[in-house]
């Protein structure tokens, strides 16, 4: 048996709970792997919710928490290659980070490198997979400006010093109490809430190339007019809507050649992940509210004891 926080049914808080599974059997081409840390993210919560991803069927309860995690493979599934049982590994997996173990699909699994901690690389297969993505999506030149709207969350503060990185200048939009945390990226912070397009004409007077968005509704609707070609506006957070206003949804690779890449971008010191609480497996369902606040700074992990 494994012990692995739950859902029973859509709804609120009130239908979770830490309970005792059997220990899920690796099918074709996947990992059984004992997780050590687990990402916590808001689509965790707005699935528990109701939230179905497009494509995908509704799954079946109880369903465990998680979108993404880091572990030791215990075992390998008929047809893998590439992975053994003690690889230290992280990705996407299809039956939930919040547990002690958990089934890992080949394709969007990569190896942990030695140097990361699995804490920070639990973190990355969803917020820093999404913005690698998006600013490879947008392969803006050095000197253009962004826009990247939701700036100071998970997917946001990668995008943030990813676009850095590649020499862009960014506009961050944030609440005002992310102020600080937005510059210190090396972003241009402007408030976000009504009367955000002004605020972002007074930032960049000669206007921004692309918008990074995170928010959708509102939000996307009023900066959308900043940009003279509308096919330079992503979405992440709005999706049907960015493509009506003329922009896209970020395309996603999902596959570990990404996942490769920005644990190397974390390793090399490129990209920090801001990891600012952590949880054990009981706390579960702390953490989750810490991030359904929609408050938190940083990063959350549930850590996991071998």
């Amino acid at each position: 048996m494994s012990k692995a926080y739950v859902f029973t049914r859509n709804g609120g808080p009130e239908v979770e709970a830490l309970v005792d599974q059997d220990t899920p059997v690796p099918g074709p081409g996947e990992l059984l792997v004992a997780v050590r840390a687990a990402g916590v993210n808001p689509v965790d919560w707005k699935l528990r919710a109701g939230y179905t991803r497009p494509g995908s069927e509704p799954q079946p309860f109880p369903t465990v928490l998680g979108s993404e995690a880091a572990g030791v493979v215990e075992a390998v599934g008929p047809g893998v290659e590439g992975f053994a049982p003690g690889d230290e590994v992280f990705g996407n997996p299809v039956t939930g980070g919040y547990a002690e173990h958990t089934l890992l699909p080949v394709s969007v699994t990569a190896h942990k490198p030695a140097g990361l901690p699995f804490a920070d690389a639990a973190v990355l297969p969803v917020a820093a997979a999404t913005a690698y993505d998006g600013v490879r999506q947008l392969g803006l030149a050095p000197g253009a400006t962004l826009l990247v709207t939701g700036a100071g969350g998970g997917v946001g503060t990668a995008a943030v010093q990813l676009a850095r990185h590649a020499g862009v200048r960014v506009i961050g939009a944030a609440s005002a109490a992310k102020k600080d945390f937005v510059e210190s990226l090396g972003a241009v912070h402007v408030a976000s809430g009504p009367g955000l397009a002004d605020r972002v004409r007074a930032a960049a007077p000669d206007g921004v190339d692309a918008v990074f968005d995170l928010v959708g509704g509102d939000t996307l609707r009023e900066v959308a007019p900043l940009l003279s070609d509308p096919a330079t506006l992503i979405s992440a957070g709005g999706k049907p809507l960015a493509v009506e206003l003329g922009g896209a949804a970020v395309e996603r690779a999902r596959n570990a050649a990404v996942l490769d890449e920005v644990a190397k971008l974390v390793v090399s010191g490129v990209l920090r992940t801001f990891l600012t609480r952590t949880f054990p497996l009981a706390g579960a369902g702390e953490a989750l509210r810490a991030v359904e606040s929609g408050h938190a700074l940083g990063r959350i992990v549930i850590e996991v004891t071998a």
